[in-house]
This record gives structure tokens, C-alpha cells and sequence, in this order.
């Protein structure tokens, strides 16, 4: 069944501010809606509201930046199952796209065209229960698993699911400071004193323009 319509909160263009393609023009498309509710959220105007809108509409809107990237995100994308076919659409008009989701929900339906960053929720999050381990059978090489840290139990719970999984012979690890919690140099000093294979990223959009979206 083909959903042709989605829930919107924002459409912009800015840099990416995570993951490896950090740096880079790219659009990203926000939808509403999401079953969780972390503590660090930096997202909470996309919990609701929003404005329903064609896929078609969307591409004509993403096709104006004439950028090759393209994110989806939220909120948690995958909530809406129209998010599917959205992507699949971006990705047969020749556009790179990544999805920016929670460990939260099934990612087995997931075109593996799409480069899938997947954040597991840390005990300082709040919603460590959530969690949805199964779903690291479904990662490609390319895709990366995102951990958001912002005190000493996290980084150590990181580090445990790091070896528990055998993470690094999956995909890239990202460990990202909660921004005001954990200080990032702090964390980089432990990333290179414990020597864990992962890329250590600070949110360039809020270093840039000190707010979560980047504009």
C-alpha cells in the first residue's frame, strides 16, 4: 500500500551538523510525531502539529535547493509509514538520502539504498527500555549507530553494548556529547584513552547557529 502523504513539520536547507557527512549542503525534511520522549530531546516542537503534505509536493520543494543530500528526520520518521516511500522516491530521483531514527522502531522495511543513522537511546535518556536490539541485524556497512552521552553511565553503557554487539565490525560509531551535560573535550579524552574505534562528533549546527535545526 503506497501512503502518499506525510505529516511536516519543517522543510530546510542548511549543513548537515552529525554523521559523517557533517559539513555538507543538505536538505532535511522533519516529520511530526514521536513515541518517545528523551530527556535531551532538542526536538520537542516536532512532537506535534505540523502540516500534511504530497510527496510529490516535497520532491518538487527538495528539487528547488538543487542539493544532492537529502535527510529525513523528526521526531522519529518511521512512526509515519508513508516515510517509506518518501524515501524511496528521493532515492530513485538520484539523491543521496539518510534517515535519522531511534533504536526504537523496526528499520527491517528500510530500502538498504538509504544510509540509516540509528541512535540507541542511553540510560540518560530516559527511555533506555525502548531500545529495539534486534535491529542491528538489519545495518549495512554503511550505516552508523549513534550514541548521545551526557554523563559517566552512559559512556560506560556505550563502551559494554560497543563489545556486548561487536558494534565497530558492523557499521561507523558515532558518540555524540549531550550539549550543557557532558563536556565534549572530556569525552574525547576518554574516546582516545580507552581507544574505541569511533568517530567522536559535536553538532556543528549548534556551534553555528546555537539552536537544533541549523538555519
Amino acid at each position: 500500500m503506497i501512503l502518499d502523504s506525510l505529516r511536516i513539520t519543517e522543510v530546510f536547507y542548511s549543513l548537515q551538523g552529525e554523521s559523517n557527512t557533517v559539513g555538507l549542503p543538505t536538505v532535511f525534511i522533519r516529520l511530526t510525531g514521536c513515541p518517545l520522549r528523551c530527556v535531551y530531546c532538542d526536538t520537542a516542537y516536532a512532537f506535534t502539529g505540523g502540516k500534511k503534505r504530497s510527496i510529490s509536493n516535497l520532491l518538487d520543494e527538495v528539487k528547488q535547493y538543487a542539493c544532492r543530500y537529502v535527510t529525513v528526520t523528526g521526531g522519529e520518521p518511521l512512526a509515519q509509514p508513508g516515510c517509506l516511500d518518501l524515501m524511496c522516491q528521493l532515492l530513485d530521483q538520484g539523491y543521496f538520502v539518510s534517515l535519522e531514527t531511534s533504536g526504537a522502531l523496526d528499520v527491517a522495511a528500510v530500502d538498504p539504498r538509504v544510509v540509516k543513522v540509528m541512535d540507541f537511546k542511553t540510560p540518560s535518556s530516559g527511555e533506555l527500555d525502548k531500545n529495539r536490539y534486534d535491529n542491528i541485524s538489519h545495518l549495512n556497512p554503511k550505516d552508523q549507530i549513534k550514541f548521545v552521552i551526557a554523563d559517566d553511565e552512559d559512556y560506560a553503557w556505550s563502551k559494554t553494548l560497543l563489545s556486548q554487539y561487536h558494534l565497530p565490525s558492523v557499521c561507523e560509531i558515532l558518540f555524540s556529547p549531550v550539549m550543557g551535560k557532558q563536556n565534549p573535550t572530556e569525552l574525547a579524552e576518554k574516546i582516545l584513552q580507552d581507544q574505541l574505534p569511533v568517530r567522536f562528533q559535536i553538532q556543528l549546527h549548534k556551534l553555528l547557529w546555537h539552536d537544533a535545526q541549523g538555519k
